[in-house]
């Protein structure tokens, strides 16, 4: 600084102004502020002019935007905005601290927004937890019951009904044969109603087997259109089945004649050891027959555990009986023991409601005997042995009519819960779900696709080129 400086006010020397001065181009009469004192004019907003948008930088003595106001259109979002269509988020909503969940972003720490599964029908369409597989039985019941119900005592309760009473009618008129008879004819009288007997317990079965396919199929078509929220006729859901019955009961009487099989050479091989005679003999039998009954109770459970699934398979995918069998062991695979709690637990709260519903009419039919005929056990009178076997037969044909209901119903029970079981592995081992959710959405679109349930065939490879490449290609 030269002498000539020295001496010279701040702003002759070029310098900055002293507290309370005038800044260096400031309007004249304009003071600086203090340490800690604002500008003059800070904080006030002229006149006609609106204030800046949050996170823009106010002009020189512009009002600064109030805590929480909105930026303008076009402007960046500030904090907990929503960014604008076709707009990015703010850098610094995109750092990993921050999650997006349905199109809303939130801070640190913040829990994703969640929407449950689409439910168009009877479950929702997503993996099932085991009380789903309990519960949803039941609600299938209910939701049609002009099906379910109607289906039940039509395709198994009438047929179970009208086989009782006649087979009750048969045994009587056989017995009374026997009981009227000479006794010299007795025998041969008792051994053709014993045969008869056994035809037509025979005969019963078949009609069992073939009501029963019958309402395996209904049912699961069923289940599997309120899945996804349709609601079918009768006729609309004959005609998707029906085509699939013959395979239905096919599988039921190929099933039933194995396991015949397999109880008839157990027993034979027991008879066999039996007719040897002899100490080494009759053990011998004994222990066959233990250990092959307790084998065929382990290899039933796991057989029909493992081919649970056929008549799904048969009926949605449409395939051949040795297919189906194939595609219920590949689905098993890894969830027995869900497979066979679920198929238990139902089994068993079925029985317990059809024995609590057909225990007051055994106990009737045994008090029967000794309340009209107290003395048919020590007299010859033949009359009042019929009066006990009509009694019996009686009590034991309307036992047999409310059990064919009740156990008609809970068939249908059953049979709901094995058809969700075989939706539930589906959606966890292919995607099912998936599929089903695609589907619903195409429909309320008005588009049509084919039916989600049918695996597709896979393609056939491309046929090799017939003309042979260029030389030197």
């Amino acid at each position: 600084m030269s002498d000539e400086q020295i001496g010279q006010t701040p702003q002759a020397a070029g310098g900055t102004a002293p507290e309370g001065g005038t800044p260096p181009g400031a309007p004249e009469g304009q003071q600086q502020p203090r340490y800690g004192e604002y500008a003059p004019g800070y904080g006030q907003q002229p006149a006609g002019q609106q204030p800046p948008a949050y996170g823009q930088q106010p002009g020189y003595g512009q009002q600064p935007p109030a805590y929480g106001q909105q930026p303008g259109y076009g402007q960046q979002p500030g904090y907990g905005q929503q960014p604008g269509y076709g707009q990015q988020p703010p850098a610094w909503q995109q750092q990993p601290g921050w999650q997006q969940a349905g199109g809303q972003y939130g801070p640190y720490g913040q829990q994703p927004g969640w929407a449950p599964p689409p439910k168009p029908g009877l479950i929702p369409l997503r993996p099932l937890s085991f009380g789903t597989l309990i519960g949803a039985p039941f609600q299938a019941l209910r939701r049609n019951p002009k099906i379910t119900v109607g289906a039940a005592l039509l395709l198994q309760g009438i047929p179970t009904i009208l086989v009782s009473v006649v087979l009750a009618g048969a045994v009587y008129f056989l017995l009374e044969r026997v009981v009227n008879s000479d006794a010299s004819d007795r025998n041969t009288l008792l051994a053709g109603a014993i045969g008869g007997t056994v035809v037509l317990g025979l005969l019963s079965l078949v009609v069992s087997a073939i009501s029963g396919a019958l309402l395996q199929g209904v049912v699961v078509g069923e289940v599997a259109r309120e899945t996804l929220g349709e609601k079918l006729t009768f006729r609309s859901l004959w005609q998707l089945v029906r085509g699939r019955i013959g395979a239905l009961i096919g599988w039921t009487f190929l099933v039933s004649f194995a396991w015949f099989v397999a109880i008839a050479l157990v027993v034979a091989v027991v008879f066999a050891l039996a007719a040897l005679g002899g100490g080494a003999g009759v053990v011998g039998a004994v222990a066959v027959g233990i250990l092959g009954g307790f084998g065929l109770v382990a290899l039933a459970i796991w057989i029909n555990t493992k081919i649970a699934l056929v008549p799904s398979a048969i009926v949605l995918e449409r395939l051949r009986i040795g297919e189906a069998v194939a595609r219920s062991w590949r689905l098993t695979n890894g969830y027995f023991w869900k497979s066979f709690g679920l198929i238990a637990l139902i089994g068993v709260i079925i029985y317990m409601v059809t024995q609590i519903v057909a225990t007051p009419f055994s106990l009737i039919g045994g008090m029967l005997g000794g309340i009209f005929a107290p003395t048919s056990l020590s007299t010859d009178d033949a009359s009042s042995f019929t009066q006990v076997i009509v009694g019996q037969l009686g009590v034991s044909a309307l036992a047999s009519v409310v059990g064919a209901v009740v156990g008609a119903i809970g068939s249908v029970v059953e049979t709901a819960a094995v058809s969700l079981l075989y939706l539930d592995l589906r959606m966890r081992k292919e995607g099912l779900d998936l599929q089903l959710v695609r589907f619903v959405e195409a429909r309320q679109a008005g588009q049509e696709l084919p039916d989600p349930y049918v695996v597709p065939a896979p393609a056939a490879p491309a046929a090799a080129p017939t003309t042979p490449p260029w030389p030197g290609s």
